[in-house]
């Protein structure tokens, strides 16, 4: 098996999974129990908390746990919308977001809020200028990806949060579920307020997640009850499930160096190859594109009989993102990229970890080449 969706979700460390196992079978007291059991499980809890925080060079009490980038991504846009929209109810963000950022802004756009989305260049890109210049009095809030889940464009996070210095009332979000261990991130120095992770991008757990909140940040909490997580985040604590997360992050973390260059490596290799093919149209930009993803068209073939001929060779990639993959339209992305329907309507994504291999990539490539040939017949 040749698994090329790691964009969707990646295999977790055997270490993580044991770690897992280890805190869920031996520390299942509830971290807020008072007697001694549940205070072994706080413990546990703090101490992931803080090896997290020091990986991501941040404050130990600006990382709150969450079930994943989806509740991340919704706790920080409905609930910095929420909290502030006194001041205004004016936000802004790309109209090339993840469909949980997308969503929100249209459950907002519903209470009462205007969201203005801004275009995207031909390689699926923002114009930092484009950002400054939507800015209102009554904006409150900017959430922009970092890295495109579909085709790996990089957004100008940097010069946007530079650029936001200049406005200290606009809260600043970043989505960055498909960067982490493969594009770098200051979270202080970029100015960022929120940040959204989700561990089973980097070889965690599902179900298991990170908002990082800047101190002073403020939000109004979607859930009620117990007041966890610095009563942001009701709800028992998946302590198992952070303990892996901060083992997952510090082995990607630890590996990224050497993963990313490899992953490079292979990305271009597949990049060269496949652009031989006239039938292949090359989605991912050169420029300002991560390491792992690369999105291409086969013109005259749709992507889902594509994927499930792959699928018969035991090589998995996918279409857009996993949320979006099973329905059967054409990728919005590509779609504000400028790329005609036809093309978009036949997208494929593959997506590397720091774990795949050029000798992998060479066999995709025969098989795409030769998937391509099958089909083309086909249509004849």
């Amino acid at each position: 098996m040749i698994y090329f969706d790691n964009s969707a979700t990646t295999r977790p460390y055997k270490e993580v999974l044991d770690s897992f196992l280890t805190v869920s079978r031996n520390y299942y007291g509830n971290p807020s129990s008072l007697h001694s059991f549940g205070a072994q499980a706080e413990r546990l809890l703090t101490q992931a908390r803080e090896a997290i925080a020091k990986l991501l060079q941040v404050k130990t009490s600006e990382i709150y746990f969450t079930s994943g980038g989806t509740e991340s991504n919704n706790l920080a846009i409905k609930g910095a919308a929420f909290r502030h929209r006194n001041r205004g109810k004016h936000i802004i963000t790309s109209s090339v977001e993840h469909p949980s950022v997308r969503l929100a802004m249209e459950q907002l756009k519903q209470a009462g809020f205007e969201i203005t989305y801004l275009p995207v260049d031909e390689t699926g890109r923002i114009s930092a200028i484009d950002v400054e210049k939507a800015i209102r009095k009554d904006t409150t809030l900017i959430s922009i990806m970092q890295v495109n889940n579909e085709v790996g464009t990089i957004q100008p996070i940097e010069e946007i949060g530079e650029m936001l210095k200049r406005y200290p009332t606009i809260l600043f979000h970043v989505d960055a579920v498909q960067g982490i261990g493969k594009v770098p991130l200051a979270l202080h120095e970029d100015r960022i307020d929120f940040c959204s992770f989700s561990a089973h991008k980097f070889h965690g757990l599902k179900g298991t997640g990170i908002l990082y909140m800047r101190d002073g940040a403020r939000l109004t909490p979607l859930f009620s009850g117990g007041n966890q997580e610095g009563k942001l985040r009701s709800g028992t604590e998946n302590v198992a499930g952070a303990v892996a997360l901060a083992k997952a992050l510090r082995m990607t973390l630890t590996k990224s160096e050497a993963g990313i260059e490899r992953m490079k490596t292979i990305q271009n290799l597949l990049r060269t190859e496949l652009s031989k093919n006239e039938a292949i149209h090359i989605n991912t930009p050169v420029e300002n594109a991560a390491p792992h993803i690369l999105n291409f068209s086969v013109k005259g073939s749709k992507s889902e009989v594509f994927i499930h001929s792959l699928e018969e060779k035991e090589i998995f990639v996918s279409t857009t993102s996993a949320c979006s993959s099973k329905k059967k339209s054409a990728s919005s992305t590509l779609l504000a990229m400028g790329v005609p329907e036809t093309i978009a309507d036949s997208a494929i994504r593959i997506s590397l970890s720091y774990e795949n291999t050029e000798a992998e990539a060479l066999e995709v490539i025969k098989a795409i080449e030769n998937t391509v040939k099958r089909l083309g017949r086909v249509m004849k």
